[in-house]
């Protein structure tokens, strides 16, 4: 395994972000459309937060109804906005950190995923997913 290998070689950089006046409906589409399970928030590209299913899920049913039954979701998404939800000290990695410097960050945090930011831009994603499919590839 390579300790220099660059976390710019397993990130996303399709990625799927959110605007702090999105509505969390809007979110959970995302969520369930992209099969995602975290989303960066951003202002004109910088990161100004992390939303995740987690979150959503603590504040909804969005797993405890059918998918085609909105009411009750839209009922208390409409009593909270991304803003209020959103993780907003987030920690982001620059495209040249290491695997390993990103691999020590998520296994000492109580998070999955971080944004990789370059001259303050965000420039993709990296997930706990990510890290254990690269592994799997070593193997």
């Amino acid at each position: 395994m390579k300790d220099l290998a660059l976390i710019s070689t397993i990130m996303s950089t399709n990625i799927i972000a959110l605007n702090r006046d999105d509505d969390l409906e809007t979110a959970e589409l995302l969520f369930k459309r992209y099969k995602i399970r975290h989303i960066p928030v951003v202002k004109e590209e910088v990161v100004i937060g992390m939303l995740s299913y987690t979150d959503l899920l603590r504040i909804s049913f969005a797993d405890a109804v059918d998918e085609t039954e909105t009411d009750i979701e839209t009922l208390v998404y409409n009593m909270f906005t991304i803003d209020q939800v959103m993780a907003k000290n987030v920690v982001t990695v620059p495209s040249d950190s290491t695997i390993k410097e990103v691999a020590q960050i998520l296994a000492t945090k109580e998070f999955h995923a971080l944004p990789v930011v370059d001259n303050g831009l965000l420039v993709g994603i990296v997930t706990t997913t990510d890290l254990i499919n690269y592994l799997l590839k070593q193997l």
